[in-house]
């Protein structure tokens, strides 16, 4: 017998027709496709006029490829752009359901953080403001709090332990505000985030499921619960992210052109995705009961980097839910939603290189049976993502060999009469022309429409600090972007041959915070992209300088790969920048409350439990420390001390953690007999019988720590 699975209950009329959505679908796809099958055969049709060579069938195969990306890309800002001429009333949203609904919330919501050596204060401190601003709202007692730990850091691991327990001290959240640590953390977020729905997910209706950088405004979350609640149908809800916090060039350039041109390309996604969207793996809120009886997800067939367990989970969480019939939504009018980005090029394309292998991984699954249109959709856009740049490399150097043929063998062409020049009577040089005019602005267009935007709208044109930096950033902006992306496509195209050669991806923590990357850490990093410009150009100038001249936006972005880097991770660039309004985003001028509350987030620091102290950090203060070690043994199974314990116990008394491998320091760590003999010991033996590390840290304890050290005599 059959077990019966979990359906979408019927309550009665859905939120968008399936005959509304088809029609929605085909026009704009088939938009998409007509306008790229024009470019494509206006492409043959020069082709023809040039006589074919063997190099043009390749180069048109991928032109068709490329330029059907740039076509979806660009109509999905046309399409925005319409959706918002039409009016917020006649738009597609989710999230009217909500809208004139008070009262309290009906199920119970939890919020989980997972973390993954992470700063344990900055965590907290977005906790805390999170669980402020729903308290604001009234509907707290409808919410519970978990920070989900991976961490691998021993000396983090215990920070977590203290940053939380002042936390929870400082708000009353015990009881309210959750701390797990793995002891092992098997298959990485996703793990993760099955080991809480398999844990403590039946007791709640659905889970808002953040990054350990993300921030969310309370009433938004609570209007996310009241649609959820509304709508039995709805498997997941997803917000689209501000970025904030800059302080580099590149995460200034990040966050201005996603808060400006950002809104486009959304309202244009959700014009055709519907109830057919996609999960990002952050700042939405999933319903539990369909997300755990569906969103197991099984290892791939065959060894990583294509097969083993599979790193961009949250599109195929959401490929499932859709293919059993829940609906997934992009809430594309949620603001209080944000997040941060990777503060330099080198951190950026660190965290692309995992995101490459999960999203190529996908293409294990887009022609699996029984998956809806959208959702091959969306990951055949996922696969494309980084696809697309060794195809735009393969692009250029098909059209470098063409060009190379063309000047080198000095033969005369006799030019066919084409289609286009006995319609249009267009020459060669005319038709070259227009395609390049065409493409270009697929290229620009979304920018045009979204500053076009800014500019006319005065509450948009105000947030971002009126009409001349709006103009100034959006210019500064494409400018970089420019000579960024041929270094972006050089370094996925590296990824890309890397994964294809059987080379997997470790899981790393993200750097959040830095000042800049070195001259040093910048030419190795980039010395793929700057020995390739350096090639290219003294090739492109032998084939002729008119050729050199087309080809060098490409080439002078991968010869200055290694400055731009560098000039784009300094924060006092940014700041400079900051000063003069320039890159300037509404969330930077005009904090909202959520921003300033963890700002000014304190809880998590208290003098009394403090486990970031020099003297006593980490697992020296777990041992040491009355308070933390009496924190930590709290958090751990109560067992009885065991000879190996024991002896455990004593070698890291003797010896210092550092005496102790990591996995034996580990294990220690959580055994509660030996951590509280451990404490006794150090402030009982005598110093010759323990470690010197032990009997500094103990010695701190005759200073405050607040106050400087002694100078030390000769």
């Amino acid at each position: 017998m059959e077990t019966p699975t979990l359906s979408p209950p019927d309550s009665g009329k859905p939120f968008f027709s399936a005959c509304r959505a088809f029609f929605r679908r085909a026009f704009f796809l088939g938009s998409v496709a007509i306008v790229n099958l024009a470019a494509s055969l206006w492409l043959a049709d020069l082709f023809w006029r040039m006589q074919w060579q063997k190099a043009h069938f390749p180069l048109l195969a991928v032109f068709i490829l490329l330029n059907g990306l740039l076509v979806l890309g660009s109509f999905h800002a046309i399409f925005g752009a319409l959706d918002m001429l039409i009016g917020r009333k006649r738009a597609v949203r989710i999230t009217k359901l909500a809208d004139a609904k008070a009262g309290p919330l009906g199920k119970r919501h939890a919020v989980v953080m997972p973390v993954y050596n992470e700063d344990s204060v900055k965590v907290c401190a977005r906790i805390e403001a999170i669980y402020r601003s729903i308290d604001a709202t009234g509907q707290l007692a409808a919410f519970d709090f978990f920070i989900l730990s991976d961490t691998r850091d021993l000396d983090l691991w215990v920070m977590e332990e203290t940053s939380w327990t002042n936390l929870c001290r400082q708000l009353g959240g015990f009881g309210r505000i959750y701390y797990r640590r793995r002891k092992t953390n098997e298959n990485r977020k996703a793990g993760n985030i099955g080991d809480f729905v398999r844990t403590w997910g039946g007791g709640y209706e659905a889970m808002l499921v953040l990054d350990a950088d993300s921030l969310m405004d309370g009433a938004d979350i609570v209007k996310m619960a009241r649609v959820m609640e509304a709508y039995p149908r709805l498997g997941i809800l997803q917000t689209p992210p501000k970025l904030i916090r800059g302080s580099s060039v590149f995460t200034r350039l990040q966050q201005f052109a996603m808060r400006l041109y950002g809104p486009l390309f959304i309202r244009g996604l959700n014009y055709w995705q519907l109830g057919g969207g996609s999960y990002w793996g952050h700042n939405a809120l999933i319903r539990l009961k369909p997300f755990s009886e569906f969103c197991e997800l099984p290892a791939l067939p065959g060894r990583e980097p294509f097969g083993g367990r599979i790193l961009s989970h949250d599109f195929v969480e959401a490929a499932l839910m859709v293919s059993h019939g829940w609906e997934v939504w992009l809430a594309w009018d949620i603001e209080g939603t944000y997040e941060e980005a990777p503060p330099t090029l080198v951190d950026h394309l660190i965290r692309d290189r995992r995101w490459c292998q999960g999203n190529l991984q996908h293409m294990w699954l887009i022609f699996a049976r029984k998956l809806p249109f959208s959702v091959r959709m969306h990951l055949f856009m996922g696969i494309m993502a980084y696809l697309g740049s060794p195809l735009w490399f393969l692009f250029l150097l098909l059209g470098t060999w063409v060009a190379w043929d063309r000047f080198s063998s000095k033969l005369s062409q006799l030019p066919f009469e084409s289609y286009v020049e006995r319609w249009f009577g267009f020459n060669g040089i005319e038709q070259s022309l227009i395609l390049t005019v065409f493409i270009f602005t697929l290229l620009f267009l979304p920018k045009i429409l979204a500053v076009t935007r800014a500019i006319f709208t005065r509450d948009i044109r105000r947030s971002f600090g009126g009409l001349l930096p709006i103009l100034a950033g959006s210019l500064l902006e494409t400018l970089v972007s420019m000579l960024l992306a041929p270094c972006i496509m050089a370094a996925h195209t590296l990824m890309v041959l890397s994964i294809a050669l059987g080379r997997a991806v470790g899981w790393g923590n993200q750097n959040r915070e830095t000042d800049g990357t070195s001259w040093g850490d910048a030419i190795r990093f980039h010395a793929f992209p700057t020995l390739l410009g350096a090639a290219w150009t003294v090739l492109a100038i032998r084939i002729s300088v008119v050729f050199a001249a087309w080809m060098s936006p490409i080439l002078v972005g991968l010869l200055l790969a290694a400055p731009v880097s560098v000039w784009t991770s300094r924060s006092r660039y940014g700041k400079a920048l900051a000063k003069r309004r320039i890159l300037a985003t509404p969330e930077e001028l005009k904090p909202p409350q959520v921003i300033r509350l963890a700002d000014e987030a304190t809880a998590a620091l208290d003098p009394a439990l403090d486990a970031a102290a020099d003297a006593r950090r980490g697992v020296i203060a777990a041992v040491v420390d009355p308070y933390v070690n009496g924190v930590h043994v709290s958090l751990l199974e109560q067992s009885e001390l065991t000879d190996v314990g024991e002896a455990l116990a004593e070698r890291c008394l003797t010896l210092g953690p550092s005496g102790l491998s990591k996995n034996e320091l580990s294990e220690l760590l959580y055994l509660a007999p030996a951590m509280l003999m451990m404490h006794r010991a150090v402030w009982l033996r005598s110093v010759e019988g323990i470690h010197s590390v032990w009997t500094q840290s103990v010695e701190s304890y005759r200073r405050r720590l607040d106050q400087p050290s002694a100078p030390e005599t000769t």
